[in-house]
């Protein structure tokens, strides 16, 4: 899926793809990489996740580039031991503690689709980008988007020293393709919008 990035206003930014894709041992591995240039930087970013046929993670790799601030990490999950252990590739490295079948963000975005088809909101949880955040999805009810009706979710994700709040908009298909996901940010709020 491709994905048109867009300043407030409707100016275009960059793009951001997502691909999924079966491996083996039925177990799915994630991707998203993201393009896009704002006036004061370059953001790269990309994100690669491996998880269980069930959805509960594996493996979480974030790479990103906003400026010239770099970032490289890698979480991996013992899921039976409820644990995972993060290490950047500076050198740092951290453990803490998970729910059982705990996922990171883009593996929750997967779960949230999958969810969403059965007709469930999932409930309040915890997912990790880098550390541990909360995240919980509630539904507003229906919008419309282009003529279509979509399913919006609001997400609110708070973790030890930042919190942030944004509206995802799923198709009504089989897939529950994300269609929509805004973010208000301190500049104003950033689209990404689905091209195909």
């Amino acid at each position: 899926m491709r994905y048109r990035v867009t300043w407030p206003g409707g100016a275009g930014l960059g793009e951001c793809r997502m691909k999924a894709r079966r491996i083996e041992g039925g177990r799915w591995e994630f991707e998203l990489t993201l393009d896009a240039s704002v006036p004061t930087m370059t953001v790269q970013d990309r994100y690669l996740s491996i998880a269980t046929a069930d959805l509960c993670s594996v493996n979480f790799e974030r790479e990103s580039a906003h400026g010239a601030r770099k970032a490289h990490e890698t979480v991996t999950f013992a899921q039976d031991d409820r644990k995972a252990h993060r290490a950047t590739h500076a050198g740092g490295s951290s453990d803490f503690s998970m729910p059982a079948c705990a996922r990171d963000a883009l593996t929750f975005l997967y779960f949230t689709r999958r969810e969403m088809g059965q007709g469930r909101v999932p409930p309040a949880d915890k997912i990790v980008y880098g550390g541990p955040y909360g995240i919980q999805l509630q539904y507003p009810g229906p919008e419309t988007l282009k003529g279509a009706v979509t399913d919006r979710l609001v997400s609110a994700v708070r973790g030890p020293s930042s919190s942030v709040t944004f509206d995802l908009l799923f198709a009504r298909d089989a897939a529950r393709t994300p269609v929509l996901i805004r973010v208000p940010l301190s500049l104003g709020t950033f689209s990404l919008e689905l091209t195909r």
